[in-house]
């Protein structure tokens, strides 16, 4: 591909990138797979070949070399960023071409990779009941325990009782919990510009110690949401009325990224701009977030 159209600062970028890549002894393959970058993004960051590519994309590139950005930027200009439109240097928070002013990230399914199947088959193996018996009995608890009509205990007793053991379904989930790769960066670029939150359905005492292990992105969330605290469910209507409350703004300015097309559908019908997030394709999903969300100025 000719990329001599590009502009030179994209270029320079994607040398800077390619050497330290080079000086850390990796191939592209290797920082791919450390990275969580799509392998093909990755190529064409280093050829230059993307138009100000995002900032959140060169973190997580950089911080897999073990390299600053400060020490990337000096490499690629010594006037300018990457980018004016995609870092904000002012720190004010900002409306989106489509009038988007606060962000809704779903916990399960898009910051972390669910972890359910799991930590039922951790269960199996100790237990020695088959993985099918175990998710049944979660999912026939699951609503009831987000909601916060069942309390974490009875539903550890119902699962110590079919099998044999002493349970604490937090500590197996926490185990197999895994953070969605290079959401980390992507929600800090998102939390600059806009105002963000969590709303998820989720069994309690689980978004702290989240939090606290560096599962969760290490940001400051204008607003969190657990249903069971709120005692309501996605897609119910009410869990998206308390959001829109503690959000502060009109519901036609909020977004919800989430992966059940169900939350989606509903919060579409309460005025919501949604878009879905494939946790084990991030790549696509970020980048298609993230251009929805170019600032209107």
């Amino acid at each position: 591909m000719d990329v001599s159209g590009y502009n030179a600062q994209e270029k320079r970028l994607g040398k800077a990138l390619q050497d330290a890549r080079k000086k850390a002894g990796l191939s592209q393959q290797d920082l791919s797979k450390r990275s969580g970058v799509n392998y093909s993004t990755l190529v064409k960051v280093e050829r230059g070949a993307i138009k100000a590519p995002s900032v959140f994309t060169v973190q997580t590139i950089a911080r897999t070399l073990g390299v600053g950005m400060d020490d990337i930027m000096q490499n690629v200009s010594r006037s300018k960023t990457i980018s004016p439109n995609i870092v904000n240097a002012t720190g004010e928070k900002k409306t989106s071409k489509n009038g988007v002013r606060f962000v809704y990230f779903d916990m399960n399914g898009v910051l972390v990779r669910a972890a359910v199947t799991k930590a039922c088959l951790q269960l199996s193996k100790e237990s020695g009941v088959t993985p099918d018996v175990i998710e049944t009995l979660f999912w026939q608890h699951n609503s009831d325990v987000c909601r916060g009509s069942m309390s974490i205990d009875e539903f550890n007793t119902i699962l110590a009782q079919r099998l044999n053991m002493l349970v604490d379904w937090n500590r197996y989930y926490l185990q197999a919990v895994e953070p969605t790769p290079g959401i980390a960066s992507f929600i800090e670029w998102v939390a600059a510009n806009y105002r963000i939150g969590i709303v998820t359905n989720t069994m309690p005492g689980l978004v702290a110690p989240m939090f606290e292990r560096g599962i969760l992105p290490q940001v400051d969330f204008d607003v969190i949401i657990d249903s069971s605290e709120v005692h309501a469910l996605k897609p119910e209507a009410r869990m998206f009325e308390v959001a829109v409350e503690r959000a502060g703004v009109g519901a036609d300015e909020i977004l919800l990224i989430d992966d059940d097309r169900l939350n989606l559908a509903a919060a579409g019908q309460m005025g919501w701009h949604t878009m879905s997030f494939d946790a084990y394709q991030p790549e696509d999903s970020i980048v298609s977030v993230s251009t929805a969300l170019q600032p209107a100025n």
